[in-house]
């Protein structure tokens, strides 16, 4: 069994891209094996449990992630997990990864697969909303698929949005209000909201919007005005009615889970597709287990690892 500390050096997220684009098609042809994710919540945050089996990339095994928005306050990260391998043919372990910074890119790169189906075919401006390491990865995941214009952020705190914007020197970046950052072809949302941020009148005709932050119950940053007017797809069906950026408007009535419009897995497959270009876009994204498989096996191809004898 191998054990890595640092699995994402040396990863470009091209490769990222590549790996995970790979894994949403299983999904959609329905070659995989993955039960929701299970929650365990404390006072101040929680852990989940997400395992998975990708036959075709013969690799099984489970990540261990948190999620406590308060540790930035104590110089910790919000996200971190560990994940940990085994093999299909024996289960024996195989290995263990520090999987925070690969969580943070294989996030990333399912808004940029996500974009790269349901945004418009050219160069793009955008808007983002939080300026954490998760706007960041989605940034950078996007610009291998999208050339990218103008990138205009917002957070809560101004000083974080400009420090994010400083370290995209090659692009026209800055900080600015939260409604300015909504006009933009592409819209990331990227934070732990339970109340609507961004509203539906700011949404122009055309946009696609990856809506990441929405990753437990009651966690919502949409409008359900905007919900209502677009096509919506998300990562996973089960997973995004019980935690997803539909959980809240679907537990109050206010949005049928039959206007799902599909999984990102069938776009990929070619089985759904964008409609009109005036279409609003919605990709609600809760993160996969089987994201975390092919991220951690691309890893391993090339991490520095120590061996840990096992049995």
């Amino acid at each position: 069994m191998r054990y890595c500390a640092r699995p994402e050096k040396g990863l470009s997220y091209h490769q990222v891209n590549t790996a995970i684009e790979a894994a949403f098609r299983e999904h959609g042809e329905g070659r995989v094996q993955m039960p929701p994710k299970v929650y365990i919540t404390f006072p101040k945050g929680d852990f989940r449990t997400m395992p998975a089996y990708l036959p075709a990339q013969e690799i099984a095994g489970v990540k261990i992630v948190n999620v406590h928005p308060e540790n930035r306050e104590h110089g910790l990260p919000t996200v971190m997990a560990m994940t940990i391998l085994i093999d299909p043919e024996s289960g024996v372990p195989r290995a263990v990864l520090n999987a925070t910074s690969l969580t943070d890119m294989r996030t990333g790169a399912a808004g940029a697969v996500a974009a790269k189906y349901l945004s418009p075919d050219r160069e793009v401006t955008v808007g983002v909303i939080g300026s954490g390491r998760q706007a960041e990865a989605q940034v950078m995941a996007l610009a291998d698929v999208r050339p990218i214009s103008r990138l205009r952020i917002w957070s809560r705190d101004g000083k974080n949005a400009g420090a994010m914007a400083s370290r995209f020197p090659d692009l026209d970046a800055g900080a600015t209000g939260l409604e300015q950052a909504c006009d933009a072809d592409v819209v990331i949302t990227t934070t732990p909201s339970r109340a609507p941020l961004v509203e539906n009148d700011w949404i122009r005709d055309g946009t696609h919007i990856n809506a990441i932050g929405a990753d437990a119950p009651g966690k919502q940053e949409l409008d359900p005005r905007i919900l209502l007017r677009a096509r919506v797809f998300v990562d996973d069906l089960a997973q995004a009615v019980h935690s997803g950026e539909v959980n809240v408007p679907i537990s109050r009535g206010i949005f049928p889970p039959d206007q799902i419009a599909g999984t990102l897995g069938e776009v990929v497959t070619g089985k759904k597709r964008r409609g009109r270009p005036d279409e609003v876009t919605v990709f609600d994204s809760t993160g996969l287990a089987i994201q975390d498989l092919a991220i951690a096996r691309l890893a391993l191809e090339g991490a520095e690892w120590i061996d840990l004898p096992f049995p």
